[in-house]
């Protein structure tokens, strides 16, 4: 294979994406998250028109989420810089995954719920790359609490993270060390 070097040509893209979380209120995350997609030429649409070089998408989204539960209890979308504004008739889209929770099965609920033609794409891909960070963020704000986490939400994070990837497959030692930890704190608290 021949060596991709990218700085043989000109730079015609690129897609950022930023999430981060921030402490609310003692019980409650927000998890900000921001997509930007910048192209460095004018470019002709293929539906008609043309778009000048810079910014095409600039969006946000905001999720206010419980730690005991991983509950997504309000989501908030902005979108400072749309390509059409057909674009702006997807604002609400998301709504639908206020009342979700943030674990298994988390991607086929949102893509049901706001995906396709009822939403906007980058919004989805957005939401679906902050929820792996919201996990991130709450393991950040749990880990500040000198003494172990409780039981039920160690659980929460295990069943999380069990078969994710290859780190923490069920079979695996973190798996296995996780569950043993688990077991052993609730029959502590007996």
């Amino acid at each position: 294979m021949q060596s991709m070097n990218p700085l043989k040509g000109k730079k015609l893209h690129t897609r950022k994406m930023e999430v981060s979380t921030h402490e609310y209120d003692g019980q409650r995350i927000i998890v900000e998250g921001f997509l930007k997609d910048v192209r460095f030429q004018a470019s002709h649409a293929i539906s008609g028109g043309t778009f000048a070089a810079g910014i095409i998408h600039h969006m946000k989204i905001r999720l206010l989420v419980n730690c005991s539960n991983l509950l997504i209890e309000d989501v908030e979308v902005d979108l400072p810089s749309v390509p059409r504004d057909e674009c702006r008739e997807t604002i609400n889209c998301l709504a639908p995954v206020k009342g979700l929770t943030i674990t298994k099965g988390f991607t086929s609920k949102v893509k049901k719920l706001a995906g396709g033609k009822i939403g906007c794409t980058h919004l989805v891909e957005l939401l679906l790359a902050m929820a792996p960070a919201a996990i991130q963020g709450f393991a950040a704000y749990q880990s500040q609490q000198p003494s172990p986490p409780d039981p039920s939400h160690t659980r929460m994070i295990y069943h999380f993270l069990l078969n994710t990837c290859h780190a923490w497959r069920e079979d695996g030692p973190l798996a296995e060390n996780l569950k043993k930890m688990i077991d052993k704190k609730t029959q502590d608290r007996r």
